[in-house]
């Protein structure tokens, strides 16, 4: 059965120099560093996705206007099914930042960009590497091209 891709879009809520991590909690990545992030629901736009993931994991809203792309990330892993990850920044939201999903999150902490947390799960690390040196698009775990 040929896999599908999975499209994920994921939020670097970033004020002063810092980006907001959360602390898994679970199956995925327990006592793991991740972004705020989810999956795109059947239907919907990945900047409705990135709103809404705001909204529901952090509790902040944000214009779609104040969300910029920052990077995309195709990667893939043995017994994993492959992942688009669009990460944006957003820099203006309304809220104060709080876990709204204690069942998926032990908290949330901001972090000095240039001296993230360990551990943290390296898809959305690299995501976060890539946005702090500009690269627009990269993948992660997939064979060589030749």
């Amino acid at each position: 059965m040929p896999h599908r891709t999975i499209i994920d879009a994921h939020l670097l809520l970033v004020r002063g120099g810092e980006v907001l991590l959360s602390l898994r909690r679970g199956r995925y990545g327990d006592g793991m560093w991740h972004l705020p992030s989810g999956k795109l629901d059947a239907g919907e736009s990945v900047v409705a996705a990135a709103v809404r993931e705001a909204r529901e994991e952090v509790g902040v809203r944000i214009d779609p206007a104040d969300l910029r792309h920052v990077h995309t990330l195709h990667a893939t892993g043995p017994g994993q099914e492959p992942r688009l990850g669009v990460f944006f920044e957003a820099t203006r939201w309304a809220g104060e930042p709080v876990n709204l999903e204690p069942e998926k999150c032990h908290g949330i902490e901001w972090f000095d960009l240039h001296r993230l947390p360990e551990p943290l799960i390296p898809y959305p690390a690299a995501g976060i590497h890539a946005y702090r040196d500009g690269i627009p698009f990269a993948t992660m775990g997939w064979p060589p091209v030749e």
